[in-house]
């Protein structure tokens, strides 16, 4: 949960493209594949939706906190970008603060990694076919024709949910998460994206043969992939089959040669001291109660409740999917204000007021009826704390017809907020990247044994690219992963 009160505290958190009015249907000849393509938007509109879903990405998901990191993966992305078949858009590269293996790509040239993919790679040029799939996404305009498909259907456009699908239904009323344009690629999407990323890295003298390797890579994660903030690589990329022997191929057919750029040495110096995983100074679940370091405050959630933490609020929902609570940060300058603001949007309606709780914070809290234009109207708790120079919101609301049997649960879990006093979680650091060089050939399990990791070795095989019984040679760099709670 991020410390920055969010800027309108009942808006759903989504970034959607808005179908903006045009002439006339039409097709054009997209520069990057010679393709005739279905194409409702110019580029102009194009940049236009990038860059607002940008703004949205950057103040929602978070940046990672490092400029050398972000400055060197922007250079990276505008050298691939200059030499694809649409130099002139406005590319922009960023590493978005987030443990999920993932990249992403907008319309326009806004194009992300997340830092959990960066801990994964090895070197320069798997990072650099990352990126070169990602551009050929925006130069194969493959956003732009299915969204020019959307409108031509009146389908509208779809947006893909960041926070579980239960708990995404309720964003309208709390704030419960984030959706980006995710508008789902299909096979053919990718398998081009990876024809013109292959192009790409090629152009700028990358080794072709480390892009195999990348999907190689994304296969062991996707076996063992665990939740984040953002949907993983395969919830937008679905891979193509065979995704490695078909990219090996072409790179045999084209005569790529075998050697080029790869910079491992460089890359690994990058990330040595990245955070690795969840960053426990944001929030992080003990059980069903939740700790915030930075904020400085404690929260018990109902037990047996699915919870997920984001930038913009921690929540929790019921097992059978019928409740929810979530906290979030509110602008206002104190508890009171943050009702009266909350009270006033449309379709509200305020309830009996309540008291205690909130160990001798300043707080309001209030019933409330929440209309709905479908279904039953919703009915919960709102609390509105002050500590620590925030105003905290707490919502835990369900259907009319079932807050009876919730009512005491959800009072229970607002009553829960207080100050965090204990010492050991105030001062919890996350994991980060560690970079060891081998002075003499040793297995991955006698390096897990000598050098102490905070992660397994099924883990330390993965970020390393290696079989958990491989022999390491003199000489390698080798990630480890320290610290951590």
């Amino acid at each position: 949960m991020d410390p920055r009160p969010a800027a309108r505290p009942l808006a759903a958190l989504t970034v959607a493209v808005t179908a903006l009015v045009l002439l006339a249907p039409g097709c054009a000849t997209n520069p990057a594949t010679g393709q005739r393509q279905l194409s409702l938007i110019g580029e102009e509109q194009e940049i236009a939706m990038g860059r607002e879903a940008d703004r949205q990405v950057v103040a929602q998901l978070g940046l990672y906190p490092d400029e050398d990191v972000q400055r060197y993966v922007e250079g990276i992305g505008r050298k691939l970008a200059a030499a694809s078949e649409r130099p002139d858009l406005p590319w922009t590269f960023r590493v978005v603060d987030d443990p999920v293996i993932n990249a992403f790509a907008l319309p326009g040239g806004f194009i992300y990694v997340t830092r959990g993919i960066l801990t994964h790679f090895d070197n320069e040029a798997q990072l650099a076919a990352v990126l070169g799939h990602e551009i050929g996404h925006v130069t194969g305009r493959h956003s732009v024709e299915r969204v020019s498909k959307a409108q031509l259907a009146q389908l509208g456009l779809g947006v893909g949910a960041i926070l579980q699908p239960e708990i995404a239904n309720y964003a309208d009323l709390a704030q419960t998460g984030l959706s980006l344009l995710f508008l789902k690629y299909s096979r053919d999407d990718e398998r081009e994206a990876d024809t013109l990323g292959l192009r790409y890295m090629s152009r700028d003298r990358y080794a072709a043969a480390e892009m195999p390797e990348v999907f190689s890579l994304l296969d062991r994660v996707s076996a063992a992939a665990g939740g984040g903030r953002i949907p993983g690589w395969l919830a937008t990329h679905p891979a193509p089959a065979n995704r490695r022997e078909r990219i090996a191929e072409e790179i045999a057919r084209a005569g790529l040669p075998a050697a080029g750029t790869v910079h491992a040495a460089e890359y690994l110096a990058r990330i040595d001291g990245m955070v690795f995983g969840e960053n426990p100074r944001e929030g992080f679940f003990e059980g069903n109660a939740f700790y915030h370091p930075e904020l400085a405050f404690q929260l018990r959630f109902p037990e047996g409740w699915r919870s997920q933490n984001t930038r913009q609020a921690v929540a929790a929902l019921a097992p059978d999917q019928d409740a929810v609570v979530v906290l979030s940060l509110a602008s206002a300058d104190s508890p009171s204000a943050a009702a009266d603001q909350f009270f006033r949007q449309q379709g509200l309606r305020r309830g009996n007021a309540l008291a205690g709780g909130f160990g001798g914070l300043p707080a309001e809290t209030a019933l409330f009826a929440a209309d709905r234009a479908q279904g039953e109207d919703l009915v919960g708790i709102a609390a509105f704390v002050g500590h620590a120079g925030r105003i905290f919101q707490l919502l835990g609301y369900t259907a009319e017809s079932d807050f009876r049997r919730y009512q005491n649960t959800l009072e229970q879990a607002a009553a829960s907020f207080s100050r965090l006093t204990d010492r050991d979680k105030l001062e919890v650091q996350p994991q980060r990247i560690d970079v060891v060089e081998l002075s003499a050939p040793t297995t991955l399990e006698s390096f897990a044994r000598r050098f102490d990791s905070a992660v397994d070795l099924q883990t330390l095989a993965l970020i390393n690219q290696v079989e958990p019984g491989a022999t390491l040679p003199a000489g390698a760099l080798v990630k480890r992963v320290v610290g951590g709670p």
